[in-house]
Protein backbone atom coordinates (compact mmCIF):
# COMPACT_ATOMS: atom_id res chain seq x y z
CA UNK A 1 0.00 0.00 0.00
CA UNK A 2 1.60 3.17 -0.89
CA UNK A 3 1.38 5.87 1.71
CA UNK A 4 -0.06 9.70 0.79
CA UNK A 5 2.55 12.66 0.09
CA UNK A 6 1.29 14.20 3.89
CA UNK A 7 1.85 10.37 5.17
CA UNK A 8 5.28 10.46 3.62
CA UNK A 9 6.15 14.05 4.74
CA UNK A 10 4.76 13.34 8.38
CA UNK A 11 7.06 10.31 8.19
CA UNK A 12 10.01 12.11 7.33
CA UNK A 13 9.40 14.98 9.45
CA UNK A 14 9.30 12.20 12.77
CA UNK A 15 12.55 10.60 10.91
CA UNK A 16 14.33 13.69 10.70
CA UNK A 17 13.38 14.72 14.04
CA UNK A 18 15.08 11.36 15.54
CA UNK A 19 17.77 12.05 13.56
CA UNK A 20 18.76 15.63 14.32
CA UNK A 21 16.41 17.30 16.81
CA UNK A 22 14.65 19.24 14.70
CA UNK A 23 10.99 20.37 15.65
CA UNK A 24 8.71 18.10 13.16
CA UNK A 25 6.81 21.17 12.67
CA UNK A 26 10.08 23.23 10.71
CA UNK A 27 10.09 20.20 7.86
CA UNK A 28 8.16 21.50 5.68
CA UNK A 29 7.81 20.24 1.18
CA UNK A 30 9.57 23.61 0.14
CA UNK A 31 12.41 23.04 2.46
CA UNK A 32 16.13 22.39 1.42
CA UNK A 33 17.52 19.65 3.94
CA UNK A 34 21.21 21.55 3.77
CA UNK A 35 19.92 24.75 3.35
CA UNK A 36 17.05 25.32 5.47
CA UNK A 37 16.98 22.58 7.82
CA UNK A 38 21.12 22.23 8.05
CA UNK A 39 21.45 18.20 7.75
CA UNK A 40 24.90 17.33 6.74
CA UNK A 41 25.51 14.26 4.41
CA UNK A 42 26.01 11.71 7.57
CA UNK A 43 23.05 12.84 8.62
CA UNK A 44 21.35 12.39 5.77
CA UNK A 45 22.64 9.11 5.24
CA UNK A 46 21.42 8.15 8.35
CA UNK A 47 17.80 9.79 7.31
CA UNK A 48 17.68 7.68 3.87
CA UNK A 49 18.36 4.73 5.49
CA UNK A 50 15.19 5.40 8.12
CA UNK A 51 12.83 6.42 5.04
CA UNK A 52 14.03 3.25 3.35
CA UNK A 53 12.97 0.84 5.83
CA UNK A 54 9.71 2.66 6.76
CA UNK A 55 8.61 3.27 3.59
CA UNK A 56 9.80 -0.13 1.70
CA UNK A 57 11.78 1.71 -0.62
CA UNK A 58 15.14 1.85 -2.12
CA UNK A 59 16.75 5.22 -2.45
CA UNK A 60 20.14 4.96 -4.29
CA UNK A 61 23.13 6.66 -3.27
CA UNK A 62 23.69 8.57 -6.78
CA UNK A 63 19.50 9.61 -6.33
CA UNK A 64 20.21 10.91 -2.84
CA UNK A 65 22.29 14.27 -4.16
CA UNK A 66 19.05 14.82 -6.67
CA UNK A 67 17.10 14.97 -3.55
CA UNK A 68 17.62 18.79 -2.08
CA UNK A 69 14.06 19.43 -0.68
CA UNK A 70 11.82 17.29 1.50
CA UNK A 71 9.55 17.95 -1.28
CA UNK A 72 12.02 16.25 -3.76
CA UNK A 73 12.50 13.11 -1.02
CA UNK A 74 8.60 12.87 -0.49
CA UNK A 75 7.74 12.48 -4.48
CA UNK A 76 10.53 10.61 -4.69
CA UNK A 77 9.60 7.70 -2.45
CA UNK A 78 6.11 7.85 -3.44
CA UNK A 79 7.63 7.31 -7.27
CA UNK A 80 9.02 4.05 -6.02
CA UNK A 81 5.85 2.52 -3.51
CA UNK A 82 4.97 1.33 -7.24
Amino acid sequence: MSASEQEILEGLAEIINEETGLDPAEVAAEKSFTDDLDIDSLSMMTIVVNAEERFGVRIPDDEVKNLTTVGDAVKFIQSQQG
